[in-house]
């Protein structure tokens, strides 16, 4: 792609148009200036962004020699715990603390809820996620197998009452009614303030009537009936010509729920930007967004039709004045971590910028728009979560960068709030003081299984063979984690302040599973969880209004606190005599994996996408299930629990299959028989037999490298 010279850089001409042309116009900001000033930040940061990530490497040499020492013997964690400390990869812990973050709007700070990830390079998903706000619990439960009797093509009454008979004993649950149930209501009407449900011809009355918030229609002949439990509405639709209600003791057509309360917005793990028009496809889908003018025509059933952004809900409150309710997610964007470079733009000294300096500055550049609009950030802040930093100084670099953007911006102080994805095993063990670095902007922590994982395999990579990657989740220093990571919080005074996030569910077709499972999450203290889709939102939400996660976590709060000695406690196997047809099965399942998401990857230029297992059972897969997939058979290869034609015989074996799996997309590209031709199964080869090369284990390098590639030989 053509560059051309601006100030001390050279930019892609794309995306140089994309920035002068669509981002920068009605901000005030003058296109000289701009470029003047972000040439001068650059500059500044990006050689130290190269020596945190050269920091990284010397750390890990460091280790791997102490593994190697150790890798035969039984030492004591308080030696461990010692040289961790004396090569400075924990910290000092100073004193007590809590965050000062301001302007935060309600939905991050003091409203518990589901939680959307989703790739930003596409636009149709981009918008079914903002508007993931308000989702039809009726449609999220006829549609899944939350309800168990078989689905059939034609509308089943039999399921359909299933299904109302479960929102009702929801209903009941959540929202109970002095002497009464709701599924014996004939008729809803409101008198004076209050919420009447008529049943047996008697009048009846919500057990706490403060709960009843507003309506739509007349009070005697309803539309809507608006309800509120534990920070969340709920919205009853009333129709008697609807074909649900017309056959309803009560006319209820549909139970509408607050679902989705943010969105990630995803330059990371789920989408595959590698260059300036990947990159600026991201960033245009985000400023439409921002601006609010995003959409996409969409085609179902032979019929086309414009998705755009939701508009804001209005109702009639109980007192009689007008309320507005919130008509979509709000947003937080996902930029890119410390390690990346991108071509898009050349330094004076002939490098790559930073990708995660470039998303810091254009990323706010298009929220600029919202800032004046306000149609996301009621509170006007710019929400960017911010993945992969390793330790205090990385988040301390960030604080940096984002004032820097801040102040080329012409933006208030802190304006950009952070989040601080606990997801490598530096940050875990320095959380408390990661925190301290953006006590002012903070707004966010989770814990992520699957990159946690990764981590902590490459980081002891050396010690010896890792246990089955199923037992990850049961082994001790996991749970010490994710504890970890709540009590961190809560200390640092997160509760109606901040979000306290747990981990993606990655089945979205099982969905009776999820509910079974993901209610442990509220439980654990965690006021936002990540789910896959706008259906799983719906359902996940219902948890919210079971568990009242503030109170939760004052409880919480007073428990003994996890311990660090448990989270640094190494998943080793210590005693790995597998039999043959256990190694190969997990080789298996792993190279299923690995081939299904990189296929597409490379192939497409897919981020996300559903991957079907070894069973054929559909897996949300990113980048993040690929690091510990690829880790985890490199780890096995390097301690000699399996060789090297023995993986490249399981690879080439479940490359038909994936290519099987794949027969009935017709821009696939098969892997199978010509292996060598491939430059998906290459890259997927390379993650495994380069994997313990690779930073922090990281799978961009390879698969960047790759992609280049593969899109170089279609121009």
């Amino acid at each position: 792609m053509s560059k051309v010279e601006v100030e001390n850089i050279k930019i892609s001409s794309t995306l140089l148009n994309f920035i002068n042309t669509e981002a920068i116009p009605e901000t005030n900001i003058k296109i000289p200036d701009f470029w003047r000033a972000f040439d001068k930040a650059v500059h500044e940061l990006a050689p130290i962004n190269k020596k945190l990530i050269k920091k990284r490497t010397d750390i890990q040499k460091k280790i791997d020699d102490w593994n190697k020492l150790k890798k035969n013997q039984h030492f004591k964690l308080e030696e461990y715990v010692t040289f961790l400390k004396s090569i400075g990869y924990i910290v000092e812990e100073k004193e007590d603390f809590k965050i000062t973050t301001s302007n935060v709007d309600k939905e991050i700070a003091s409203i518990a809820g589901p939680q959307l990830v989703v790739p930003v390079d596409n636009a149709r998903y981009a918008l079914n996620a903002a508007n993931a706000r308000w989702g039809s619990l009726y449609d999220a439960l006829y549609g899944t197998d939350v309800i168990s009797e078989n689905k059939s093509k034609s509308f089943d009454s039999a399921r359909a009452k299933k299904v109302v008979d479960y929102v009702r004993n929801f209903l009941d649950e959540i929202l109970p009614i002095d002497q009464g149930s709701w599924k014996n209501i004939s008729k809803l009407k409101v008198e004076e303030k209050d919420l009447v449900l008529i049943i047996n011809n008697e009048k009846r009355f919500l057990k706490d009537k403060e709960k009843f918030i507003g309506f739509n229609g007349d009070k005697n002949n309803l539309q809507s009936i608006l309800l509120k439990n534990n920070n969340l509405h709920i919205d009853i639709l009333i129709d008697p010509n609807n074909s649900i209600g017309k056959n309803d003791i009560a006319n209820i057509s549909d139970v509408i729920i607050e679902s989705a309360m943010s969105t990630i917005i995803d330059n990371e793990d789920s989408v595959a930007a590698v260059d300036a028009e990947d990159k600026v496809k991201c960033y245009r889908n985000w400023l439409g967004i921002m601006k609010g003018s995003l959409q996409t025509e969409i085609e179902k059933k032979e019929k086309k039709f414009v998705r755009k952004l939701n508009p804001d809900r209005e109702y009639i409150g109980a007192s009689g004045a007008k309320i507005k309710l919130h008509g979509r997610a709000i947003l937080l964007n996902r930029n890119v971590g410390h390690l990346m470079t991108n071509p898009s733009i050349i330094l004076k000294d002939g490098s790559e910028i930073p990708e995660g300096i470039m998303d810091a500055f254009f990323s706010t550049l298009c929220a600029l728009h919202d800032l004046k609009a306000r149609n996301n950030s009621r509170t006007g802040s710019v929400y960017i979560v911010k993945p992969k930093m390793h330790g205090p100084e990385e988040v301390e670099f960030t604080n940096l960068l984002f004032g820097k953007v801040e102040e080329v911006l012409g933006i208030k102080k802190n304006t950009i709030k952070v989040g601080i994805m606990d997801e490598e095993r530096r940050t875990t063990v320095n959380l408390k003081e990661c925190i301290r670095k953006v006590k002012e902007r903070i707004v966010f922590i989770n814990t992520g299984f699957l990159d946690r994982t990764g981590d902590e395999m490459h980081t002891s990579f050396e010690i010896g063979p890792m246990i089955f990657k199923g037992d990850m989740k049961k082994s001790v220093w996991l749970n010490a984690y994710e504890n970890w990571n709540v009590d961190i919080g809560l200390s640092c005074g997160f509760s109606g302040k901040a979000q306290i996030g747990k981990g993606m569910w990655a089945m979205p077709d099982k969905m009776s599973e999820m509910m079974n499972q993901k209610i442990g999450h509220p439980k654990s203290g965690a006021n936002c969880a990540w789910v896959p889709s706008p259906t799983a939102a719906t359902l996940h939400a219902m948890h919210y209004h079971q568990i009242d996660v503030f109170k939760k976590q004052s409880e919480i709060i007073s428990r003994n606190k996890a311990k660090l000695e448990d989270i640094l406690k190494i998943p080793k196997a210590d005693r790995p005599n597998w039999s043959t047809e256990d190694i190969n099965k997990e080789l298996e399942n792993n190279a299923q994996s690995i081939l299904g998401y990189v296929v597409r990857w490379i192939d497409q230029g897919v981020g996300c996408s559903k991957v079907p297992d070894i069973n054929n059972v559909g897996l949300m897969e990113d980048r993040a299930t690929l690091r510990i997939s690829s880790q985890h058979m490199a780890n096995w290869l390097h301690h000699g629990v399996c060789t090297k034609d023995q993986v490249m015989n399981v690879m080439k074996k479940m490359a038909a299959v994936v290519d099987k799996q794949n027969i009935s997309d017709k821009s696939y590209q098969a892997m199978a028989p010509e292996f060598e031709k491939s430059l998906a199964f290459l890259a997927a080869c390379d993650l495994i037999f380069k994997g313990k090369e690779q930073p922090s284990g990281y799978t961009e390098p390879l698969l960047h490298k790759r992609r280049l590639e593969k899109k170089s030989i279609h121009q």
